[in-house]
């Protein structure tokens, strides 16, 4: 089956970031047109806390975390910071991943069917995956799937799989979507390489993962110079994706940032 080549593009920032930026780079990141703006989940940093910043200064963009691994959060705490917060389930893309558990699709499918028994129907459920199982259980279960860490080419191959487990199912195949890490200027490429080296040894399942794609390291993502370089490369991963997310590897200012997401801007 061809891929469809969709043009909208997520924009994802670091969990944490001062409330006043965050503010300023979810306005300016809804001006630009981005369909979307994500944010991660960090112990000491909650992604949802982030998101409802994005959401204070924005009207119509839509909103998401990934992930939120279950081994921190139990889908009634989720329920209840998503009240508390007041976020909009309508805006809402909820990324959860098995995180530290063992058991990952068991706990998946549970924390699935919980979070449909404790939020409206409007808010989608994501399922975090990189390897064929939780690729297919996303497709079979989820309202869409949240890939991490690819080239075009395993992306492409992810969404065949999401693909297959929505065919056995009989559902239409959800949204699939990924991170893409994205630098720019003259330490582009000194920033992927650093911020991949981390990744690659984190846990075990991301070293299998960067293993079974045996690349160099700082390839995974985008280092780029100037848009036009930016654009030409982010145009593979629209192939591969119905949605990727331009996670941005800056400097932690408005300068910095809002460099990186004015030249990945649709």
């Amino acid at each position: 089956m061809a891929a469809s080549v969709s043009t909208r593009r997520g924009l994802g920032v670091t969990a944490g970031l001062d409330p006043t930026l965050a503010r300023d780079i979810a306005a300016h990141a809804e001006q630009l047109g981005y369909h979307s703006l994500w944010s991660n989940d960090e112990p000491t940093a909650p992604g949802l806390h982030t998101l409802a910043e994005f959401a204070a200064a924005t009207a119509n963009v839509e909103l998401g975390v990934g992930v939120l691994p279950l081994h921190r959060y139990q889908p009634t705490e989720i329920a209840v910071e998503i009240d508390r917060l007041g976020l909009d389930p309508a805006r809402l893309w909820l990324g959860i991943g098995s995180g530290a558990l063992s058991r990952q699709i068991d706990a998946l499918e549970r924390a699935v069917a919980e979070l449909r028994t404790l939020l409206p129907d409007s808010t989608r459920v994501m399922v975090a995956a990189m390897r064929p199982r939780l690729c297919r259980l996303g497709g079979a279960i989820g309202d869409g799937v949240l890939l991490n860490w690819m080239l075009p080419a395993q992306a492409a191959r992810a969404r065949e799989w999401v693909r297959e487990g929505a065919a056995e199912q009989g559902r239409a195949a959800p949204i699939v979507a990924s991170y893409v890490r994205v630098a720019l200027g003259p330490d582009a490429r000194r920033r992927l390489h650093a911020e991949e080296g981390v990744y690659r040894t984190i846990n075990e399942a991301h070293r299998k993962h960067f293993a079974a794609m045996d690349v160099r390291i700082g390839s995974v993502g985008i280092a780029a110079s100037r848009r036009s370089e930016l654009l030409e490369t982010l145009a593979g991963y629209h192939s591969a994706l119905d949605l990727p997310i331009v996670r941005v590897l800056a400097d932690a200012d408005a300068s910095s940032i809002g460099a990186v997401s004015h030249a990945a801007a649709p």
